[in-house]
């Protein structure tokens, strides 16, 4: 088993935190009334990154929450890595400026490919990651309310193609489900590209966290995002932090 970064998860509507079922925004659990105060809580359970998500920005087209989101990064000694809502270089930069480490193109790299790349181009390949939600093998967009023609590997070869180094791959059908994690696309992703996976979803278990540290072994995968999982109480961030951090 490899070591992986683990990325506890704070997806945020309404000013709270939440979850959502398979990404639908009709099946909505709220577990904390303040992204900032989760996000202290798992710093103080260990955690070196937060993964931050405006749920509201990615259906809007625009930032949201981009005041919890810096406010975390620049009080708690956090790396913080945000995606949702951003579309414009002016986006990017007011993150990275303000303490942000890892800005996530998702929707954006679908419709504006070239725009992506030149993000990539301009603020580096470890500070701008692709975000590819699919359904189906198909590349979701627009918090997850459209799918387009792309496959994953498809997009996750042109970026790679064109200096992205870092991917961050949710199986849809997996998100908020509990029900396991789609490794086998992940190291498909990672082997189709030749960059570092992040794998989201699905995620339920210690054994889960395991199973993805293993493919690690063997693949560019290199973290995981653990959202419902830690809300619901399945196990907490020092119990996996000690498990898949210390390898």
């Amino acid at each position: 088993m490899t070591s992986i970064e683990i990325y506890p998860a704070i997806d945020m509507r309404g000013g709270k935190c939440v979850r959502l079922f398979k990404g639908d925004y009709n099946q909505e659990t709220i577990y904390a009334d303040s992204p900032f105060e989760m996000a202290k809580t798992f710093v103080s359970q260990g955690a070196k990154w937060i993964h931050m998500v405006d749920l509201d920005g990615a259906k809007d087209g625009k930032r949201i929450h981009d005041k919890d989101v810096i406010r975390a990064a620049t009080e708690l000694g956090v790396n913080v890595q945000i995606g949702g809502g951003i579309r414009t270089e002016e986006d990017i930069q007011h993150y990275l400026d303000n303490g942000v480490k890892r800005v996530i193109i998702g929707s954006l790299a679908i419709s504006q490919p070239e725009l992506a790349v030149s993000f990539i181009q301009k603020f580096g390949a470890h500070r701008i990651v692709i975000g590819i939600d699919a359904k189906d093998g198909m590349v979701a967009t627009h918090g997850w309310l459209e799918t387009s023609t792309k496959s994953a590997i498809e997009v996750g070869q042109y970026f790679a193609n064109n200096g992205a180094k870092i991917f961050i791959f949710t199986d849809i059908a997996t998100d908020g489900t509990l029900t396991g994690p789609n490794i086998l696309a992940n190291e498909l992703l990672a082997e189709a590209t030749g960059a570092e996976v992040i794998v989201s979803g699905g995620i339920s278990s210690l054994e889960d966290v395991k199973k993805v540290a293993d493919a690690a072994t063997h693949s560019l995968i290199s973290g995981v995002i653990i959202g419902k999982a830690l809300y619901e109480n399945r196990f907490t961030l020092p119990e996996v932090l000690s498990e898949v951090t210390s390898c």
